[in-house]
């Protein structure tokens, strides 16, 4: 539950800070800036649950493999002798 609220916090830090910057540095308004933050805030929520999501299928998959390659080891030694 705190990893989450920290990041959460994070995210709020970020949007507005980049909202800062946005702003000052360029000719966009702050309204104009709103849609942007939005989208970069969801995506920037999300993609640690999509990467870890795919990692964790990665890691499946290998183990996966490295059982297979076990099981035909063992048949492969069993068909020998």
């Amino acid at each position: 539950m705190m990893d989450m609220i920290q990041r959460i916090i994070g995210l709020a830090i970020g949007v507005i800070v980049t909202l800062i910057l946005l702003v000052a540095m360029t000719s966009v308004t702050a309204n104009e800036a709103i849609v942007p933050l939005v989208i970069g805030a969801i995506a920037a929520f999300f993609w640690p649950i999509v990467i870890g999501w795919f990692l964790v299928r990665r890691a499946k998959q290998r183990q996966q493999n490295k059982i297979e390659d076990e099981v035909q080891r063992q048949v492969n030694q069993q068909n020998r002798g």
